[in-house]
């Protein structure tokens, strides 16, 4: 699939996402294999908790990217959220499920 036209500024972003939360993505990973060991009776809070954590990232980059979207025209703000909503999904996905709702 060919890149759109924001596709190594959204590749930067991601980038930067990931080194500054990288402790973020790290407790998403172990909240969620904490969630994959849990008992019945503790498996929901555990999945809550992992849930928390995936909703603070996706909530950093909904900021992220309508800062950057705000610095553009109307329709290219839109092609942007387009593309960085799928940069996401793609490379990110567990942050990519509800950033369309954000």
């Amino acid at each position: 699939m060919p890149g759109g036209r924001f596709t190594d500024a959204i590749s930067r972003q991601l980038d930067l996402f990931q080194q500054d939360y990288a402790e973020l993505i790290r407790e998403c990973d172990e909240a969620e294999a904490a969630y994959d060991r849990a008992d019945r009776d503790e498996a929901e809070e555990r999945f809550g908790d992992y849930q928390d954590f995936v909703e603070t990232g996706t909530e950093i980059l909904a900021e992220l990217r309508d800062n950057f979207a705000a610095t553009l025209d109307e329709d290219a703000a839109e092609e942007y959220e387009t593309e960085f909503n799928r940069a996401v999904h793609r490379r990110i996905p567990r942050f990519g499920l509800e950033i369309e709702n954000t």
